[in-house]
């Protein structure tokens, strides 16, 4: 991994209750790095990704974007500290338009930048262009992860979070998604992904960790795990 880190969780413990969910979890992600962290269901992707952008409090460990240590603080801080999580249910707002939800997210990033419009969003979605005045709650699921994905960069971030975008998705819109963050990766995006369609992340992500009963049994990059068969049987594979 080159460039500066962006993202950096330390070994964290999360529970549920009395139940622990993550144990002793660590990972990095830099600027410009596309990282996939894949694993099956209920294996500790989503739990990660919502203890990074604060839904969740870490009992051990620590998080820091930027070096700046945001451990356990609420999600408006990590918002406005860069970090932009896309949630896996979406979370559009129904009653309001398509432009609506793009412009109540609209936000300066953390150094001031604004590289997020909406003319730029309405360039690299095209499907939403048309879409602008219609009822968020009208649009199909793969319309909605387009708006979601949309409406996280309007807030500018320095880092991406995306909880398995392509669930429940038709082929041909996961097609759609995987092309976007093609483009977002080719554009310089710091992004991690957390998914268990392991085709699809390795046709994205230049770098791969994988989780398993809440902790990291594998690092490496996407190629190598790839042509890892040991691994993907044993910690992917349905």
């Amino acid at each position: 991994m080159s460039g500066r880190v962006i993202l950096s969780v330390e070994r964290l413990d999360v529970f549920y209750g009395k139940s622990q969910i993550l144990f002793d979890l660590s990972l990095e992600v830099a600027e410009g790095q596309t990282m996939a962290l894949l694993g099956r269901n209920g294996a500790g992707k989503s739990t990660t990704l919502k203890t990074i952008a604060g839904l969740l409090s870490p009992r051990e460990g620590a998080i820091r974007i930027l070096g700046q240590d945001l451990t356990g603080r609420r999600p408006h801080v990590m918002a406005r500290a860069g970090l932009g999580y896309v949630p896996e249910d979406r979370q559009a707002f129904p009653e309001h338009s398509v432009e609506d939800n793009l412009l109540i997210a609209q936000k300066k990033g953390p150094d001031g930048r604004q590289d997020w419009t909406l003319s730029r969003v309405y360039e690299v979605f095209p499907l939403l262009a048309p879409l602008r005045h219609r009822l968020a709650g009208q649009l199909s699921g793969g319309e909605q992860q387009m708006l979601a994905i949309a409406r996280t960069l309007m807030g500018n971030p320095t880092v991406l979070l995306l909880d398995e975008p392509s669930e429940g998705l038709a082929p041909l819109v996961v097609a759609r998604i995987a092309e976007l963050l093609h483009h977002l990766r080719a554009s310089g995006a710091t992004i991690l992904i957390a998914e268990q369609n392991l085709h699809f992340c390795l046709g994205i992500a230049g770098d791969a960790a994988v989780i398993d009963k809440g902790q990291i049994v594998y690092r490496d990059t996407a190629a190598a795990l790839k042509s890892n068969d040991y691994v993907r049987r044993r910690y992917l594979a349905m």
